[in-house]
């Protein structure tokens, strides 16, 4: 009798523990797949899924979006553009490239920097600056780096208050020479140096510059078919190429025949949008030096998409140059840019021709 009741109570103590164990759901180590969401199928290799989030901010010269809002007070470098200063460093972090005559023919480059954050890259070779390149820089609201002025070039600097670093009479610290080329072809900066050399001046650092209109198929505008296209200046070694390149939607710059290149990465120059504008030149004196209209407006031919569009350029009310069709603004392409200034005469047309490949 008590040989049966001790047997009863294993009985019900064993019903118990398996009563216990089915309630919990087999939980720890004989956690099911499905109730983890792992799978032990060894044939499902699937990628667990990632969503990209669209950067916030947009810059406002390039139109390409950035992590952290482009607020820098733009810095235009006057760039030596003569054989020997070529290659140049730094361009390619440039958000706007212009493109103009100087005297004897030659032609300089305004770098634009707004939007980078290369701000030890060099930068160079400097050059001077003139009226019609103050009037450049200023539309973008910038701080000007140069290397030395015409008298009228002093005259607007000093007389108007400009913000201008000259490594001739106010702010040689912030430059240097380089031991690898003769002077004058050897006169470099960096982003950091110049824009400590503004803050020590004093000058607003946080002045917004007015943005560009983008559109990432561009103008809607019909066009012609243009691929490969040549901006002529008065002497042929200083005629710029520029080829498109469809799959990168890119116009590579080139320049004397030879391709462009930017010496701190042996980076070819290109841009999205090519911008030619014709604009009254004047000889000023025997050296050969230039007033160049900037307010009149006129014609001007913009390159995008592989597709040339006629237009007129202004000057808008913001200071800006914008190029317009019909009354209306044609947005760029997000990129880079480069304009380049010719003269009306004998005919603005006949310095720019382009055929389709």
């Amino acid at each position: 009798m008590i040989k049966t009741i001790k047997q009863s109570a294993v009985l019900l103590l064993l019903s118990l523990i398996l009563i216990l164990s089915a309630c919990s759901g087999g939980k720890g180590d004989n956690e099911s797949p499905q109730q983890t969401g792992e799978t032990n199928d060894p044939t499902n290799t699937a990628e667990p899924v990632t969503t990209s989030v669209p950067l916030p901010y947009d810059a406002p010269l390039t139109g390409l979006k950035l992590e952290n809002a482009a607020t820098a007070r733009p810095i235009v470098v006057m760039i030596n553009n003569y054989a020997a200063a070529r290659p140049q460093s730094g361009l390619t972090n440039a958000d706007v490239i212009w493109e103009v005559l100087a005297e004897g023919g030659i032609t300089r480059l305004i770098a634009v920097f707004q939007s980078t954050s290369a701000l030890t890259d060099t930068i160079g070779p400097i050059r001077s600056i003139r009226p019609y390149l103050i009037d450049i820089g200023d539309s973008f609201g910038a701080v000007l780096a140069h290397a030395g002025a015409s008298n009228d070039g002093y005259a607007i600097l000093q007389r108007q208050g400009k913000p201008y670093l000259d490594e001739i009479s106010n702010a040689g610290s912030y430059f240097w020479r380089s031991k690898e080329r003769k002077a004058p072809h050897n006169l470099y900066s960096s982003l950091e140096k110049l824009r400590t050399g503004a803050e020590k001046k004093k000058y607003s650092m946080d002045k917004q510059v007015p943005p560009y209109t983008f559109a990432e198929a561009g103008s809607t505008e019909t066009g012609v078919p243009a691929s490969d296209i040549t901006i002529s200046f008065l002497l042929k070694n200083y005629n710029v190429g520029y080829k498109y390149d469809s799959a990168a939607g890119l116009y590579k710059r080139s320049i004397g025949d030879k391709p462009h290149i930017d010496m701190n990465n042996n980076e070819q120059l290109s841009g999205t949008n090519l911008v030619v504008l014709g604009a009254d030149h004047k000889t000023l004196d025997n050296e050969g030096r230039l007033s160049v209209d900037l307010n009149k407006g006129g014609s001007a031919i913009l390159f995008q998409k592989g597709k040339a569009i006629e237009a007129e350029w202004v000057r808008a009310p913001d200071g800006m140059i914008r190029i317009v069709k019909n009354g209306e603004e044609l947005p760029f392409v997000p990129g880079k840019t480069f304009f380049h200034i010719v003269p009306n005469k004998p005919t603005f047309e006949g310095h720019v021709t382009w055929v389709q490949n």
